[in-house]
């Protein structure tokens, strides 16, 4: 079977003055058979979106206090494992992320300064998908044109406005 790889990013408008108000964004682009050069290969399985929610109330809620985009690059990775748990399957998984932040907090190799309660339920994410399957990260450099991790960003600040994406089928890399 095709690889699986989940294209992750994060958006916030307004990233100078965060807190529990700031609206953030983030999207998630699953893609399978993706050779990784950034041509748009593979086909898009699903896409997830959704604004970072800071109330523990919300079913959506991983741990994050502000808004930001750390915390939207996060919620990203956070997101797109959960997916991973809930569709099941025991296939090799990739996060491709923009954010080294992001990626190397949510894999173990960074210890949290800030945002310890959200990177921690990521590694839990993180540990138990790996239960079942190899999970890894890698990063893709932003705004390169790189297809997927360009769709992930429309994903993310479509979001964050509270507007929905343009159909994949009509959208352009670039476009957000």
């Amino acid at each position: 079977m095709p690889p699986l790889h989940l294209y992750v990013d994060g958006s916030c408008g307004d990233n100078r003055n965060v807190g529990s108000e700031t609206i953030a964004g983030w999207g998630v682009c699953i893609v399978r058979g993706d050779s990784g050069t950034g041509r748009g290969q593979g086909e898009v399985m699903q896409e997830i979106s959704g604004r970072v929610m800071t109330n523990p109330e919300s079913a959506d809620y991983l741990g994050a206090t502000v808004g930001s985009n750390n915390t939207a690059e996060l919620t990203a990775i956070g997101h797109a494992l959960r997916w991973a748990l809930i569709e099941g399957g025991d296939d090799p998984l990739t996060i491709r992320s923009d954010s080294l932040y992001a990626s190397n907090l949510a894999n173990g190799n960074w210890k949290p300064k800030a945002n310890k309660e959200l990177v921690r339920r990521i590694r839990s994410l993180w540990l138990e998908c790996q239960l079942n399957r190899y999970v890894s990260v890698e990063h893709v450099r932003a705004h390169r044109g790189h297809r997927w991790n360009e769709r992930a960003d429309h994903l993310a600040y479509r979001a964050m406005e509270g507007r929905n994406p343009e159909p994949l089928q009509f959208w352009k890399p670039g476009i957000r």
